[in-house]
């Protein structure tokens, strides 16, 4: 197979699919709730400023979870790169070879 074929296969066209589709919906998941929290911040600042044991406030654990949040979300990324995306690109790559 030459590199145009490659490029030109339906196999090739649907990783590229796939990616971006892995990447645009991981890209939404973390805009949400990213700019979700600042959008909180901004209208709803008394239900932030509640206490929730002592001096934390409830804005502070929304805090830490919208990080946690992004980590999960580069997490699942990584998997799914590890385990789909690596194989079939190793895969297109020996067809590439033969």
């Amino acid at each position: 197979m030459t590199p145009k074929q490659l490029l030109e296969s339906p196999a090739f066209r649907r990783l590229v699919v796939r990616r971006w589709t892995m990447s645009l919906a991981l890209t939404a998941a973390l805009f949400v709730t990213y700019y979700g929290y600042i959008l909180l911040v901004a209208t709803n600042t008394s239900l932030l400023a509640r206490r929730i044991d002592g001096e934390t406030t409830l804005g502070i654990p929304l805090g830490v979870a919208v990080i946690a949040v992004s980590w999960v979300l580069t997490a699942i990324y990584v998997v799914w790169a590890n385990r789909v995306y690596d194989r079939e690109v190793s895969r297109l790559k020996a067809e590439l070879r033969d």
